[in-house]
This record gives structure tokens, sequence and C-alpha cells, in this order.
């Protein structure tokens, strides 16, 4: 069964720091681009960071880069989301996705086949 947990989502203080994990079973991370996406109550879900297969390239939407660096272990079928200096604006719900790709990826939603369930993140005070 073709599966993507996330993991690592709490509560934070502004300016803290958070490691998100999303761990794949059932196929293996080597040939998929990843990507992150967030979606915070009342609004669309939106793209936050991915990383393609190979020679691995990253992309981030604007109003993460500097902060967020995303990653990924291929031997533990892992990819990572470091996020710090997190703010009260990146309160959501954060979600892996995965495609099988070449070397590339795409912050877009539709692009994207298989998702996990999320893993909550709240930055306040």
């Amino acid at each position: 069964q073709v599966q993507l947990v996330e993991s690592g989502g709490g509560l934070v203080q502004p300016g803290g720091s958070l490691r998100l994990s999303c761990a794949a079973s059932g196929f293996t991370l080597d040939y998929y681009a990843i990507a992150w996406f967030r979606q915070a109550p009342g609004k669309e879900r939106e793209g936050v960071s991915c990383i393609s297969s190979r020679d691995p390239r990253r992309s981030y939407v604007h109003f993460v880069e500097g902060r967020f660096t995303i990653s990924r272990d291929n031997a533990k079928n892992t990819v990572y989301l470091q996020m710090d200096n997190l703010k009260p604006e990146d309160t959501a719900a954060y979600y892996c996705a995965a495609v099988r790709s070449g070397n590339r990826c795409l912050l877009s939603r539709v692009w994207y086949d298989h998702w996990g369930q999320g893993t909550q993140v709240t930055v306040s005070s």
C-alpha cells in the first residue's frame, strides 16, 4: 500500500524551529519528486517547497526562502523540511506529496498523485 506519513509538527514560539519528516512506505522515493504544501484554516493549499528525484533541485516559495530547507535521504525513504525562524503566519497543516518524475519538481498541487494526511504546525507565543 502506497503511503506517505508526515511527522514533526507541533507548537513552537515565534523564531523557533521544527523539522518535519515525510516517510514513504509501499514504494521507494528514489525516482519521485517530493513537495511540501500547507493549508491554513479558510485558505487554499499552497506549495512551500519541493525537491526533485535526481541531482536534487530545490524550489521554495518566496515567503519561506532563507528560512526553510528541504532535503531527502533516499536510504531512509524520507524527505525533511527544516523550518527555522518560524512566524505566526506559518501556522498551518503541512502535507507532503509525491509524483514519479525526473530531474524537476513543481509547486503545483495538480502535479502530485500521492499525498500524506498532514501534520499541524502552530507558531504562537
